[in-house]
């Protein structure tokens, strides 16, 4: 039987259905979740996703701003505009679309956001709080599978959740996200890494698989076990001359092969990716709420 294809734009969905009452309530108390993004240059997936935020935005009813810097900005330029957004309290979000320009250090960058508005959830205090099962904006992407798991029907609690990559943005906030003792979460984790011997020992012992390599079919089916649920995080770009963009997008898992054997999959496009931006909104109005205490 083939697996079920849980679909992170119907999830997204219904999560911005809750969002837009959640943004009319603060309103009803004069506050309007304000969300300030920092684009350096005209990077075109950048711009993509910057655009993609924007009207997400607009959708739930969050005030969104733009500042759109040359592609030839200073590190002091970018941080001055992160510290003006920080001041400014029509914003109760802050991001800075990565990747910044090669001359820029990234983590001076997001280190000088202001914790309580870093709504991507990369600022090493959000992180370390993650950690200890404080309340933080979480990173959106761990952020956003773990809702579509519980969502879905397929709850990490009491799984064991194999999870393949160790990257900052997802593997390592995924794992400490779903080893918390609260619900939607206290699973069993593992992490394999381009470290680990004998990847398909572990990953045949997944009740919930998660792939986040950055690597085109990486995970076969011959690693999937019957009945698994897989997250596929990955997005990459494959050669595809039938396509009029000359590529498509897949994610890390060979799809077809694995979709005969799992109990759930995700698509690329369409699974992780949506949950990505909502949870982003999610974060914009968690922080509104909090200064709203």
């Amino acid at each position: 039987m083939a697996a079920k294809i849980i679909s992170g734009k119907e999830v997204a969905a219904s999560i911005r259905e809750e969002l837009k009452e959640r943004v009319a309530a603060l309103k009803k108390k004069g506050i309007t979740p304000g969300l300030g993004v920092i684009l350096v240059g005209e990077d075109p997936a950048s711009v993509s996703y910057v655009t993609a935020k924007a009207k997400g935005a607009e959708e739930v009813g969050i005030f969104e701003e733009t500042v759109h810097l040359p592609a030839e900005s200073s590190e002091e330029e970018i941080l001055k505009t992160v510290d003006r957004l920080n001041r400014d309290p029509r914003f109760h979000g802050v991001l800075v679309q990565l990747p910044l320009p090669k001359w820029v250090n990234t983590e001076k960058v997001i280190n000088y956001i202001s914790p309580e508005k870093d709504v991507d959830g990369f600022h090493p205090i959000n992180l370390g709080k993650l950690l200890r099962g404080e309340p933080c904006p979480l990173p959106c992407t761990p952020y956003g599978v773990q809702q579509m798991l519980v969502r879905s029907g397929y709850s990490p609690e009491g799984k064991h959740v194999v999870i393949c990559g160790r990257s900052n943005i997802v593997g390592k906030p995924l794992a400490a996200l779903l080893m918390q003792k609260k619900p939607g979460a206290n699973a069993t984790v593992t992490i394999c890494h381009t470290g680990t011997p004998d990847l398909k020992k572990f990953t045949l012992q997944a009740e919930i698989l998660v792939a986040a390599m950055g690597a085109p079919k990486a995970i076969t089916a011959d690693m999937v076990p019957e009945g698994c649920v897989v997250i596929d995080v990955g997005v990459n770009r494959v050669p595809d001359p039938n396509s009029p963009k000359g590529f498509k997008l897949v994610g890390d898992c060979d799809f077809e092969a694995i979709k005969e054997k799992a109990a759930a999959i995700t698509p690329v496009p369409g699974g992780v990716g949506p949950m990505t931006v909502t949870m982003l909104l999610m974060n914009t109005i968690e922080a509104a709420e909090r200064m709203a205490l």
